[in-house]
């Protein structure tokens, strides 16, 4: 638990890998079941589809025409065409997609795959002494300039990308840090990568694969290819990038080995989320991902024009004219012709302002019925961040609290449901449902149970009416001390000497042996009957507890700077490598299994601790209040309140309800997206706060370090990498350095799994929901829109052919 006066974070990193501001972080003990921890859960998901399939029109590329311009929406136009660099972004991840190497993509399960287009094969070789990979490169795989892809390029992004030159601005190097020495083989077209270190992830290197001529020096690293590429290979061409018209435009590549591009071009055009639905309306746009708001006008338009309602009688039943009733409209218009010509004149205004809004309405409305809605879930899960660091979430048992008081099953509903996509919770924060690592262990915290939660609580010391009760004094609490057994003594050195040492409870209770906390209640139980006896109308200290004296820290006043903030709003944060590139697709995440599993023992409060009831008094809302301390116990809850925000809101809304209910309140802060992340996430400036993690085909990799265990700089603060609840264990760190190092497949899964199992128990981020993937397309555009795990095949990508080209096709066979 953090104390008071604990050092604040700072900008530094603890390895290459890592760029972005740091805070200090810390977790107590947790009881939990050694079965759960070794990675027994209530499932193993590997076999099981992902939730939701992909919707995208697939269809065979004879059915797709040839020719055509696609005008697919981004946030923004990227910074840098560098992937590997801090501000690299998914408009970056997604022209790499299509003009530059992968040399393996990811499947509709969110498994990588080898990419044929440059690879004949890529396997281990050898193991011992050193793990080999040997890469056959397709033969006819060359650079935009005519050259082969080889090694070479190979050797550079290695040099580039593995930390030893810090003349490399990078922002991740994860595995590539492992690689002892790249050589060619036994020809041209054989790469031989050799690993210092056995690295479990080795699929998630050069992909994307850039030329030596922009990873060969620092210079062309850090500068060149921020704004153009010197060369290219895939089926696309970076043409050019027109910041003034807010454009990228990608040209069909005509020295493409592979199956030819359908498109003649792509046009990647910034438009901001909240402009989508007048930009779609207006013809600008192809293609784009919408929220929850757009989908519902899309279909609402696509439902009137089916039925012959034309705009403007749309705008009159669902838009800005809905709730104009024909009394209001009546006494409008008198007022508008009155004799009061102030109230006349502003009547009039508000009446021309309205009329116009019906119009754009209307307009709009007509415009997107030419669309329709492609759905699935995002690789990509919302999760609720409990902040670690100080104050009482430091507390692991106020952390288990508000997770035990929350309905995960309602929240999914509540986001998914009206989608008509599955609403069930995610079981894990490292893989999703279909992905070979899935196994769903949140039964490591377990399910909602208000009295558990209200225990959980108690125990901590936050019970009704401790808002009004005055801390022990220091004399008190020493003489409390004093009067402790040795063997308690005992138990709190080695507590304080390794904080992760887990109290199996539940073999004490396999066992049939009781627990220290059994045998005092049981002996306080036999001691109160006792003086009941002797005095019947004896007052009971039943539902008194005593308060301790670990005073949490006092909350950050002054919020530090954090790294880069949420990708223009939509708080999905990228922490590696192959979660930037591997398609928008790895920025989108998580997948949910309802557990039938019973809950561990540790997600509850000690046996013998009774969920307590409210004390009578005169001020019956102090008396309920929760408190520790004579300090009232309340979160400082911070949401976004940008206009993509407004699901994050109402899912925070009902999370308020839900922990009053237990005792817990919160103190909801709005703030501005562009500071949400960079100004309150990253540096800690929160107790509770949603945003989102993407799902990854490589979790002992990418995930490792949001959930890494904070540690001591040299200077005296501590960093946490991308850990932003500042929860973390020396032995989640160790199963995921195992899961790296370790080369047999199903062992590094059963790993992750434990890792995951450990997580959860340790309540600083709990998944509620898989994140909607919404996409308006025009019905004619064949193989895009909601591709779910999958990376696009960008080549794919078209138009569907009239039926007279189809019919001409069949008859010349």
């Amino acid at each position: 638990m953090s104390q008071v006066g604990a050092p604040r974070g700072r900008t530094c990193s603890r390895s290459p890998r890592s760029r972005t501001l740091r805070s200090v972080a810390s977790l107590g003990s947790a009881v939990l079941a050694l079965a759960v921890l070794a990675g027994c859960s209530s499932g193993d998901g590997g076999d099981e589809p992902p939730a939701a399939a992909q919707d995208n029109a697939p269809a065979a590329r004879d059915k797709v025409a040839d020719g055509g311009t696609v005008r697919w929406a981004v946030d923004a136009l990227p910074t840098t065409l560098n992937a590997f660099q801090a501000d690299a972004d998914a408009a970056t991840a997604r022209i790499a997609g299509a003009v530059l190497p992968a040399l393996h993509t990811l499947d509709e399960r969110g498994r990588p795959q080898l990419n044929p287009d440059f690879l004949e094969s890529a396997q281990v070789v050898e193991t011992e002494p050193k793990q080999v990979v040997l890469y056959k490169l397709n033969q006819q795989a060359e650079w935009s300039n005519g050259r082969e892809i080889g090694a070479p390029d190979f050797v550079a992004q290695w040099r580039a990308l593995s930390g030893r030159d810090t003349a490399y601005w990078t922002a991740r190097n994860a595995g590539y840090e492992r690689i002892e020495k790249i050589e060619r083989g036994k020809n041209d077209l054989e790469v031989r990568v050799t690993f210092a270190k056995p690295y479990a992830d080795w699929r998630a290197l050069f992909t994307p694969l850039y030329p030596k001529e922009v990873m060969g020096t620092p210079n062309t690293f850090n500068d060149g290819a921020r704004t153009a590429l010197k060369a290219t290979a895939g089926p696309f061409l970076l043409k050019n990038v027109d910041r003034k018209a807010g454009s990228v435009t990608l040209t069909r590549n005509p020295r493409w080995w592979g199956q030819a591009a359908k498109l003649d071009s792509l046009v990647l055009t910034a438009v901001p989320r909240a402009d989508r639905a007048a930009a779609l309306a207006a013809g600008k746009l192809d293609l784009a991902e919408i929220d929850r708001s757009v989908a519902e006008r899309i279909a609402l338009a696509v439902r009137d024009a089916r039925s012959g309602r034309s705009g403007a009688q749309a705008a009159l039943a669902h838009g800005p004219g809905a709730g104009i009733t024909p009394a209001a409209a009546l006494r409008s218009w008198a007022l508008a012709h009155g004799s009061d010509e102030e109230k006349a004149e502003e009547v009039r205004a508000a009446r021309e302002q309205n009329r116009k809004a019906v119009a754009a309405y209307a307009a709009e409305q007509n415009g997107l019925a030419r669309f329709v809605v492609r759905k699935s879930l995002e690789p990509a899960y919302t999760q609720l961040s409990l902040n670690g660091e100080s104050g009482p979430l430091a507390d692991e048992r106020v952390r288990r609290a508000v997770a035990r008081a929350i309905d995960r099953q309602e929240l999914a509903e509540t986001v998914l449901k009206p989608l008509g996509l599955p609403a069930r919770p995610p079981g894990s924060h490292l893989a999703l449902a279909g992905q070979p690592a899935y196994a769903d262990s949140s039964d490591a915290l377990g399910d909602q149970d208000t009295k558990e939660a209200a225990a959980l609580l108690a125990d901590a010391g936050w019970v009704p009416g401790g808002a009004l009760k005055k801390p022990a004094t220091a004399a008190g609490t020493k003489a409390d001390a004093e009067k402790k057994t040795d063997a308690e003594k005992k138990a709190d050195a080695e507590k304080k000497a390794d904080p992760d040492k887990k109290t199996d409870r539940a073999a004490e209770e396999a066992t049939g042996e009781k627990t220290a906390d059994e045998r005092k209640a049981e002996e306080k139980k036999a001691a109160d009957e006792k003086a009941r006896a002797k005095d019947p109308d004896a007052a009971s200290d039943d539902g008194l507890y005593i308060v301790g004296d670990d005073k949490p820290g006092d909350r950050r006043t002054s919020p530090l700077i954090g790294a880069a903030g949420p990708e223009n709003g939509t708080n999905i944060l990228a922490p590696a490598p192959v979660a930037a590139f591997q398609g928008a697709a790895l920025l989108r995440q998580a997948e949910s299994l309802d557990t039938g599993s019973k809950p561990v023992a540790g997600a509850y409060a000690p046996r013998g601790t009774a969920a307590p009831a409210a004390p009578a008094a005169a001020d019956a809302a102090a008396a309920k209040a929760l408190g520790k301390d004579g300090k009232a116990l309340s979160l400082r809850f911070v949401l976004p309140s940008g206009p993509g925000s407004e699901s994050l809101r109402a899912v925070g809304d009902r999370i308020v309800r839900m922990l009053d209910a237990v005792g817990i309140r919160t103190e909801v802060t709005k703030v501005p997206d562009e500071s949400f992340f960079k100004d309150h996430i990253a540096s800690g400036d929160y107790d509770l706060a949603l945003y989102s993690w993407p799902a990854t085909a490589f979790p002992a990799t990418d995930a490792r370090p949001i959930y890494a265990k904070p540690e001591p700089a040299s200077d005296g603060s501590l960093l946490v990498e991308q850990n932003y609840a500042r929860v973390g264990t020396d032995r989640i760190d160790q199963l995921f350095d195992q899961a790296a190092a370790t080369l047999d497949e199903e062992e590094s899964r059963d790993l992750v799994r434990q890792a995951d199992a450990r997580i959860w128990a340790a309540a600083g981020s709990i998944p509620l929901y898989q994140r909607p993937q919404l996409v308006a397309v025009k019905p004619e555009l064949l193989n895009a829109g909601a591709w779910g795990f999958a990376a696009p095949r960008y080549q794919d990508i078209g138009y569907k052919k009239p039926q007279s080209a189809q019919g001409a096709e069949r008859n010349k066979r």
